[in-house]
């Protein structure tokens, strides 16, 4: 039986743990203001608020029910856009009536829903950064300056506030039901599953990826959820060494402060990373064990030399290299019942650059064309090590062993990186499909090879050179 809290109230069902938590929403209970649209992750308007318990505090986040198997939502608050209707408009609510952002409708609920989420935050009172919390809510009617109006306007009801936007003043300032006070107290009271680790059925984290691909299968198979297990979960740095687990998802990633101390523009690379709520959800080892050649974290982590953690269904444990993982198109270095068990790699000292770099049809909630990251360490103009890593040109999540070896030793100058890309070029062997023709990839991959360093030492290169040489 799966138990959780939808809005105000309390849920036992024995439901198929693989539905998608958008049907029992919407066909289940009847509540219909969550929409069913693209059904894959991209379109924001089956967006509801997931809260959970950490550490016995409660906290929110976006989720889109449709990628969200029913047994992801155990012993958590499940908030639609009926949970936030109230005797009046809610601030989110009155904002985007004022400001004419309802147009047909449609998508109007995923909105309110990310508003209201957002205003959760510590960043409730940044214009842009509220903004940035709809990445994920597609408008078709278009008419996305009055949402954006809309955003402004809340973002500036919580201007010249003091502390944390906490569940108690939101309630009290008529932002939030005053059922959320209590439901804290009432997930306590949810027992939680307490299943062993196991690796047999089908192995399911964040189900960003599977649902999509797979969805009948999930809804009707034998399912070991993996999304909360702790022992695969949690951002550890210890003598310069980081262990990520593999259930942490992309915003816990972004999110961590001591990965930001190393990675300034962490959060800016991994703002091209999908959306907001596809980063709540979607977690590394699931990026990594799809196996996509334009993995946006296989390409991330490749750059800083990652090593993986094995276990098999018997609890025997084995390391391999990220750059060994990957064995052909879709094939990956893991033997039978194994998963990833967590990720570590050596974080950026000084003199050292990371740079990550995306292009995709649309810059948000969109798969690569071609995908780069970079990592060098330079000491007096010269590049003393090198890392490059590339997607959507090879088979696989693809390290540039040649081109990285060459700029190993390399003064850090225009020619040194035209010649790199002649064996870059060499190196990679894009084909031409829906995201692109094999000659506009290589045109992506040379200018993504040249921002990187247009990136990391701006007062060394000028593009127009890089071009015209």
């Amino acid at each position: 039986m799966i138990e959780f809290i939808l809005n105000n109230k309390h849920i036992q069902t024995n439901e198929p743990p693989g539905m998608p938590l958008l049907d029992f929403i919407r066909y289940t209970m009847d509540l219909t203001g969550t929409k069913s649209g693209c059904r894959e992750g991209d379109c924001g308007a089956c967006t509801v608020m997931e809260g959970s318990l950490n550490n016995n505090e409660l906290k929110y986040k976006t989720i889109v029910s449709c990628l969200t198997p029913l047994g992801n939502v155990q012993g958590k608050h499940i908030v639609t856009v009926e949970g936030l209707n109230m005797n009046h408009l809610s601030p989110a609510q009155k904002a985007i009536v004022e400001q004419g952002g309802t147009q047909c409708g449609f998508c109007t609920p995923g909105f309110v829903v990310s508003l209201t989420s957002h205003s959760l935050t510590d960043d409730a009172g940044d214009p842009e950064k509220t903004r940035a919390a709809l990445d994920g809510n597609i408008c078709r009617c278009t008419g996305y300056k009055s949402i954006e109006r809309a955003a402004t306007a809340l973002a500036d009801s919580f201007s010249g506030r003091n502390g944390e936007n906490t569940l108690e003043q939101l309630v009290a300032t008529g932002h939030l039901p005053a059922y959320f006070n209590g439901i804290a107290e009432r997930l306590k009271k949810i027992r939680k599953l307490a299943e062993p680790m196991k690796t047999n059925g089908i192995l399911l984290a964040g189900g960003t990826d599977l649902l999509v691909q797979k969805s009948d299968e999930i809804a009707e198979g034998e399912l070991t959820f993996l999304q909360d297990k702790k022992e695969l979960k949690g951002i550890a740095v210890q003598d310069n060494i980081c262990t990520i687990g593999a259930a942490t998802t992309a915003a816990e990633i972004s999110g961590s402060a001591e990965l930001q101390a190393h990675f300034p523009a962490l959060q800016s690379h991994f703002k091209l990373i999908s959306s907001t709520p596809i980063r709540n959800m979607g977690t590394l080892g699931g990026n990594l064990v799809n196996a996509s050649p334009i993995g946006d974290l296989s390409i991330f982590f490749l750059a800083l030399d990652a090593e993986l953690k094995l276990q098999d269904n018997k609890g025997k444990q084995r390391r391999i290299s990220l750059k060994d993982f990957f064995l052909n198109y879709k094939k990956l270095a893991l033997k039978s019942r194994e998963i990833i068990e967590s990720l570590r790699f050596r974080l950026p000292e000084k003199d050292e650059y990371f740079n990550f770099e995306k292009v995709s049809k649309r810059q948000h909630l969109d798969i690569a064309s071609v995908n780069t990251a970079i990592h060098l360490h330079i000491e007096n103009d010269f590049i003393t090590k090198a890392a490059l890593a590339a997607g959507g040109v090879s088979p696989v999540p693809f390290f540039l062993v040649k081109t990285s070896k060459f700029l190993t030793g390399q003064r850090l100058d225009e020619a040194t990186l035209l010649q790199a890309n002649e064996i870059m070029q060499d190196e990679i062997s894009p084909i031409s499909d829906i995201r692109g023709s094999e000659a506009y990839k290589r045109l992506l991959l040379r200018q993504l090879f040249f921002a990187h360093f247009l990136t990391i030492k701006p007062e060394l290169f000028k593009l127009r050179n890089l071009l015209t040489k």
